[in-house]
């Protein structure tokens, strides 16, 4: 609750409130102009609710995860949200971590309910998003790269392409002020491996394939779908039946051989097919490649049960 009575100063804590998701700190409350007893006064009467050591929920603490991250980050002077928390906000996880992360510029050990990252950021490795401090996307997986399999960064780097945020010059900036860091020549080689023109192509080639196999009357398949921890391109569940396509100019590589027998492998001794289009095919061979599918669920159709729902 704040003042009954509307004052310039309820206003201006509920205007500080209403960018930061209901949480401030003592030190914003003190550039109100608001002194230390005032704000103890306020904590006692329920107008503000302690969070962490100076930093309060304004009238009720029913938050989000979102005015969770920020006191957080509020808590520790010169902290930005970072490394999972980070890829999370940027969007680049499919699921939130339960445990907030946080960079900061100072070594303290204090007991919270979060991981603190030691790190003096670049003013360039820095943004805001929704309100929040946050680490940029190239920092953020960077930061991720030092402890990612090479499976989980190329997949981080396929993301931060979908969603546009895989700026290769400040990808390239950031590396190259960065040489003692753990994550450098992982991320290096990754971007290596990476071509942000392949992955247009590849959505590309998607729609294409959606398409036809629309157009040619068969079942809507589940697409860029999680299942036993590989992403389909197209997925029909109750067949057990997937589709992987290739864009013919992205395998080139030793990595990229191996890890496509192995992700096969895996996923056969899941019970789940599959077969690999590539765009040169579709693009020459357009029907004959749909009745190809067609003829595969057939067959699964015939010869594998109900099975169960991904989770």
């Amino acid at each position: 609750m704040v003042d009954e009575v509307r004052t310039p100063r309820s206003a201006a804590l509920a205007e500080l409130a209403g960018r930061q998701h209901g949480v401030v700190a003592t030190r914003q409350l003190e550039g109100l102009g608001l002194a230390r007893s005032t704000v103890a006064l306020w904590a006692e009467d329920g107008r503000l609710h302690r969070l962490h050591r100076g930093v309060y929920a304004v009238g009720h603490m029913a938050i989000t995860w979102e005015a969770r991250c920020l006191a957080a980050v509020l808590a520790r002077p010169g902290a930005v949200a970072g490394h999972l928390t980070a890829a999370w906000i940027h969007g680049l996880l499919r699921s939130r971590p339960g445990t907030i992360h946080l960079t900061a510029p100072t070594r303290q050990r204090l007991r919270r309910d979060f991981v603190v990252h030691f790190a003096r950021l670049h003013p360039d490795d820095v943004t805001i998003v929704g309100g929040i401090p946050v680490t940029s996307p190239a920092r953020t997986v960077l930061d991720l790269a030092a402890e990612e399999s090479a499976r989980g960064l190329a997949r981080l780097l396929e993301r931060a392409d979908e969603r546009g945020l895989l700026d290769l010059r400040r990808f390239e900036e950031l590396l190259s002020r960065t040489n003692g860091h753990r994550g450098n020549a992982r991320l290096t080689a990754a971007l290596r491996a990476h071509s942000p023109r392949d992955a247009v192509l590849r959505s590309d080639l998607e729609r294409r394939f959606r398409d036809l196999v629309l157009a040619a009357g068969l079942p809507r398949p589940q697409t860029n779908v999680a299942v036993e921890g590989y992403e389909l391109d197209a997925y029909w569940e109750a067949e057990g039946f997937a589709v992987e396509l290739d864009v013919y100019a992205t395998h080139g590589s030793v990595r990229s051989f191996e890890a496509d027998r192995e992700r096969a492998d895996d996923l056969l001794l899941a019970g789940i097919e599959t077969i690999r289009v590539t765009d040169v095919r579709l693009a020459r061979e357009p029907g004959e490649t749909i009745e190809r599918v067609a003829a595969h669920l057939a067959r699964r159709r015939r010869t594998v049960g109900p099975r169960r729902s991904v989770a």
